[in-house]
């Protein structure tokens, strides 16, 4: 029988984990921690403000490509992390962003394959100015 409880401890703190890693890479432009976490798939994506990663070969150069510099991130307002079993997790995240009245999105759904283990697969950053919420 398939396992579909919700937010499992170990399950949550192991997804918190790899999240932060990411957050750290992308601060610290490591590109091989930033890889390591997506997916190596044709069917990955990533779309961004100034991306759209069709695929991990796109996403990768558009790593590459990135100049480094401050994450846009100032502080963080929440962080949701949801997770279903032993095998998906969705993490949101929604952050002040630095230097401009604007407020980040940031999801990711992962999947935890049996023989890669915890990857993305698709993954958003998105901002808002926050006059539409309700």
């Amino acid at each position: 029988m398939r396992d579909y409880h919700e937010n499992i401890p170990e399950v949550v703190a192991e997804v918190r984990r790899l999240f932060e890693r990411y957050e750290t890479a992308l601060e610290e432009k490591d590109v091989d921690v930033l890889d390591d976490t997506f997916w190596r798939s044709p069917h990955t994506v990533r779309l961004a403000m100034s991306e759209h990663g069709y695929g991990f070969d796109a996403i990768h150069a558009h790593r590459l490509a990135r100049p480094p510099g401050p994450s846009i991130k100032e502080k963080r307002i929440r962080l949701e992390i949801l997770t279903i079993g032993h095998d998906f997790a969705t993490v949101n995240l929604e952050f002040k962003v630095r230097d401009r009245e604007l407020i980040g999105r940031q999801s990711q759904t992962w999947i935890n394959f049996p023989d890669v283990g915890w990857k993305v697969v698709s993954a958003h950053v998105s901002t808002t100015d926050g006059s539409k919420l309700w």
